[in-house]
């Protein structure tokens, strides 16, 4: 499970991100000032950071420069203010984006789902879930002495729930994903790939599963 730190002095805010962080699969590590959170990266595997600018003692662009300078992860800055002068000082500590509060949950989930992908594609080019290995330079899949190469759509839709198993997506959220917001199709372009995709796997038996949430989306699990 993709481990996410929040830093906020704010506890209100700490526990609305911690919620609809987990609703979304990820779990979650808390943190109300810097140093707590330095602290706790020293004992916790942490996926990303997602900080607060305005805290007492070590504010969220000194946080970002210490986390940049022991740990290779995406950071989300939180911030009240919108000055371009702000942004600066946030991109020139090192964050990778940038959130102006008030902010929608989604649009924040969005953004940290998009740089998770953006460094995981960096760190490798293989996905592997189950008994399934997804190059994502060859576009081949693999299981065991088997391999395919699949349409590209249906190949970003199973690499991009690969990447995140046991998280559910919407069919919204699998759309800006995998087919950009400027997509003119419906969702029902989702269901017609993840049907696809469950026909050419279903008797492969590739080590995951891809399962319906009801009233939600689609999630990918690893499967015995």
């Amino acid at each position: 499970m993709i481990s996410v730190l929040i830093v906020d002095d704010d506890p209100a805010v700490r526990r609305l991100v911690s919620i609809h962080l987990n609703e979304a699969g990820f779990q979650t590590f808390q943190a109300e000032n810097g140093q707590e959170a330095l602290n706790l990266l020293q004992i916790k595997k942490c996926d990303a950071a997602i900080v607060d600018v305005m805290m007492p003692q070590m504010d969220g662009f000194e946080l970002t420069k210490a986390i940049r300078r022991d740990y290779d992860l995406p950071i989300i800055l939180l911030t009240a203010k919108s000055a371009l002068s702000d942004k600066e000082s946030g991109f020139r500590s090192g964050t990778d984006d940038y959130l102006v509060k008030p902010f929608e949950p989604q649009e924040l989930i969005f953004r940290l789902n998009a740089l998770l992908r953006r460094y995981n594609k960096q760190q490798s080019s293989n996905i592997q879930i189950g008994k399934t290995i997804i190059d994502t330079k060859s576009y081949e899949v693999q299981i065991g002495e088997s391999s395919m190469l699949l349409p590209l759509k249906e190949f970003e839709l199973l690499s991009f729930l690969s990447t995140y198993p046991r998280q559910t997506f919407s069919r919204t959220q699998l759309i800006d994903s995998v087919w950009g917001r400027d997509f003119d199709g419906d969702e029902r372009t989702v269901d017609v790939h993840i049907k696809r995709l469950r026909e050419r796997f279903k008797n492969l038996r590739p080590g995951f599963e891809i399962l319906t949430v009801r009233g939600v989306g689609y999630k990918l699990e690893e499967k015995e």
